[in-house]
């Protein structure tokens, strides 16, 4: 599937969360109906995939490094996230990670919960993912 380029436009929604799960290998397991409404994918576009389907070009490389590294050491990570659409308008996220563990205590997966980013948190992160991509050059 060709990826959509990115759209100088931003998706804005309101309402209930984005809920999402992945494998251990962030694989997406399940993904919730408003997932699928702002992502623009369907649910069978989803599930299988990587959760990276959705990353959108503005995300450093090092902000996901640090999730991983978070989340792979048992603890919840929380921040910013801009995401992309399918149809090529972005998002942002206030984005909730967790891990999820089976009945032995072992990590199983991740969650991870998603709401609307405030205007000041996203023009803040936004600034500082900018210089975070600019180090990656």
């Amino acid at each position: 599937m060709e990826r959509p380029t990115a759209l100088d436009e931003e998706y804005f929604f309101e309402g209930r969360a984005i809920v999402s799960e992945t494998d251990l290998d962030g694989v997406i397991t399940f993904a919730n109906r408003r997932f699928c409404e702002i992502s623009g994918y369907s649910a069978s576009e989803l599930v299988g995939q990587p959760h990276n389907i959705i990353r959108h070009p503005d995300m450093p490389k090092a902000a996901f490094a640090q999730v991983w590294k978070t989340i792979q050491s048992g603890t919840i990570w929380h921040g910013l996230v801009k995401n992309l659409r399918k149809d090529g308008k972005y998002y942002w996220v206030d984005t909730e990670v967790s891990p999820i563990y089976d009945n032995d205590g072992v990590v199983k997966g991740y969650m991870a919960a998603r709401k609307p980013a405030s205007r000041k948190n996203i023009e803040e992160t936004a600034q500082i993912y900018k210089q975070m991509l600019e180090q990656e050059s």
